[in-house]
């Protein structure tokens, strides 16, 4: 990643107290702009990237709200749409927070897809404490069906931030029918091992609630298939994976 960092960028919204973006209770930061299409998009009106002025926002502005936020929580996190399509601005806010007298012990996480260069962790890497993942699906032509995108960037991008040491978690949308087929799920667990055998791993099941019409429907996991395919993934040979199911 080149240019200049910006103190500038395209901002969908803020949450001031979110327990479901990280560890503990953090302030959640939603950029516009997505590189995915993906079928079980909630927030479809993210992806497309702004024009104008309509979302830019400035640092001074998040860390006005970030402040206010600051005695109730213990970090901050990045998402979208995608966080790391305006990596120069997430680098500005992460290092606004860090020299920040009253921001500075908050942690600093970035919520991602994966799809990005190696250079934009490389740029993030030194503002950033943990990056979580999200893994649609390991086969490439079921992640591009899920996605409209290829999953390589997303595959490297485990094992790039694991090697740093700041892979927080790895998610792993289940959706009925599509990417939780066993034999693909216990590929999916010893790709992982290899990468890290005590992995984090957060199993979430597509909810329907919320998400764009599709057609045909798209189908939620049942409480057995969920519990089964988590239960599938801790068996994984030679693993300890620390498992989440929601």
């Amino acid at each position: 990643m080149t240019g200049p960092l910006t103190d500038t960028g395209f901002v969908a919204g803020t949450i001031t107290f979110s327990v479901v973006d990280g560890p503990g209770n953090r302030f959640a930061i939603f950029l516009q702009g997505c590189n995915f299409d993906c079928v079980v998009c909630h927030n479809p009106q993210t992806i497309p990237h702004a024009e104008g002025t309509h979302f830019l926002t400035t640092i001074d502005d998040l860390l006005v709200k970030i402040r206010k936020a600051a005695p109730f929580i213990s970090g901050i996190t990045v998402s979208g749409g995608e966080a790391t399509q305006q990596a120069e601005f997430v680098h500005a806010i992460f290092s606004a927070v860090k020299a920040d007298p009253q921001l500075g012990r908050l942690t600093c996480f970035v919520d991602s897809n994966g799809a990005c260069p190696q250079s934009t962790w490389e740029l993030l890497a030194p503002v950033m404490d943990g990056a979580m993942i999200d893994l649609k699906c390991l086969d490439p032509e079921i992640h591009r069906s899920m996605t409209a995108q290829p999953n390589d960037e997303v595959l490297a991008s485990i094992r790039l931030l694991h090697t740093l040491g700041i892979l927080y978690e790895v998610r792993l949308l289940l959706l009925a029918g599509v990417n939780d087929d066993p034999a693909l799920l216990r590929r999916t667990g010893e790709w992982l091992a290899e990468v890290d055998p005590h992995m984090r791993l957060k199993v979430i099941g597509f909810r329907a609630h919320g998400a764009r019409p599709h057609d045909p429907p798209l189908v939620e996991p049942s409480a057995d298939q969920r519990e089964a395919a988590a239960t599938l993934l801790a068996a994984t040979p030679g693993a300890d994976f620390d498992i989440c199911l929601i």
